[in-house]
């Protein structure tokens, strides 16, 4: 008998690691190695139960699943990376790619669809909703119009969505600064470039926003 395939779950929730644990038990030669709650905790996992998979929240208390799937990608590059997160996948599924990622699935998505994409993942494969795969084959292929309709927020670069996540978290430029291991002259930088990109005028117009953006998120 073929040995299961090892599977490390990174998401902060514990009802929503529950649940996807719970969805890979039932299916035949997956099996979850280890669950962590952070970036931290997860690439130590990583090193701990060389698993196969890993699926990696966006949010996380310390570093953003961006930055830990870049962290996997260097350290760990036989690990696959799988996104799972509630964040929009025109804004993230992007990102999670060039960070090293064979795949990216919302969660609102998740339960009629994430064995097929961890299976797919595993074997080789990438897995992208049709909607998403459709949009990045047209702006590959130069017949989408997409770049000239591109959302606003598709403009920032990984680290300024990192700062407008945690702006709409309520943090100032201080606990970002920490968060982030950045100086506070940076993420000031950083929220200029925001409010240039967004065309917001002033600080609590960029903070109103962010929590909107937010709480949208929390409740999809």
């Amino acid at each position: 008998m073929a040995q299961s395939k090892k599977i490390l779950l990174v998401d902060d929730h514990p009802i929503s690691r529950h649940g996807v644990a719970q969805l890979i038990a039932m299916e035949e030669g997956l099996k979850i190695c280890a669950e962590a709650g952070s970036s931290a905790a997860g690439l130590e996992a990583v090193r701990q139960c060389d698993c196969d998979l890993a699926i990696v929240d966006i949010t996380l208390p310390d570093k953003s699943g961006l930055e830990l799937t870049k962290d996997i990608a260097a350290m760990y590059p036989d690990t696959l990376v799988l996104g799972l997160s509630m964040h929009d996948e025109t804004l993230y599924a992007e990102r999670m790619l060039r960070a090293g990622a064979r795949g990216y699935i919302m969660k609102e998505a998740a339960p009629e669809n994430l064995i097929k994409a961890v299976r797919m993942v595993l074997d080789g494969g990438i897995y992208l909703s049709a909607e998403m795969s459709s949009r990045l084959l047209g702006m590959l292929s130069g017949t989408s119009s997409e770049n000239s309709a591109k959302s606003p927020l598709e403009r920032l670069t990984d680290r300024e969505i990192e700062v407008f996540d945690l702006i709409g978290n309520g943090k100032g430029s201080r606990a970002i600064a920490q968060k982030l291991s950045i100086s506070i002259r940076t993420v000031d930088a950083h929220r200029a470039n925001i409010k240039e990109k967004l065309a917001i005028k002033d600080g609590n117009e960029l903070v109103r926003y962010a929590v909107r953006w937010v709480e949208v998120g929390r409740e999809a």
